[in-house]
């Protein structure tokens, strides 16, 4: 893409929270509902398969393709928002954002996934989740347990 990648400060990142975990939460439940109506259909072709055929009821199913649909664009949309925004969605299923930071000149990654309480770790660009590390002093902003003192 040639568009040039948005950074965060920790500060600007730790900020954005309460609304990407809201967006999050939204997209995940959008994306399950979506799920619920495929496994519907899944189990459909199965029985029509095992059966042999059967009748069906088109309007219905019409119906339910629609709400399959819906929920999935809800859930693209409400990812779009947050990407739009300059976070990555790393793993929808776990909440795991990540935000662009620049540290000493590079390029790295903020990390959060839902449930935590604030942004603790970052890691590299070729990191990932595995790679992920504490907030150390290169971070300004960087806070300590009451989230209102700030490292000097």
């Amino acid at each position: 893409m040639d568009f040039e990648t948005k950074h965060f400060t920790l500060d600007e990142a730790q900020s954005l929270l309460p609304l990407l975990e809201s967006l999050l939460k939204r997209a995940i439940e959008a994306k399950g509902a979506a799920d619920e109506v495929e496994q519907e259909f899944r189990e459909l072709s199965q029985n029509i398969f095992m059966s042999g055929g059967m009748f069906l009821d088109v309007d219905r199913l019409r119906r339910r393709r629609k709400t399959l649909d819906a929920h999935a664009q809800q859930a693209k949309d409400l990812i779009a928002e947050i990407d739009s925004i300059g976070v990555q969605v790393k793993d929808l299923e776990t909440g795991l954002l990540d935000f662009p930071c620049l540290v000493e000149g590079e390029t790295v990654l903020l990390c959060w996934k839902m449930g935590e309480a604030r942004i603790e770790f970052w890691h590299t660009l070729e990191g990932g989740f595995r790679g992920r590390q504490p907030l150390d002093a290169r971070f300004p902003g960087k806070t300590g347990g009451s989230g209102r003192e700030t490292l000097h």
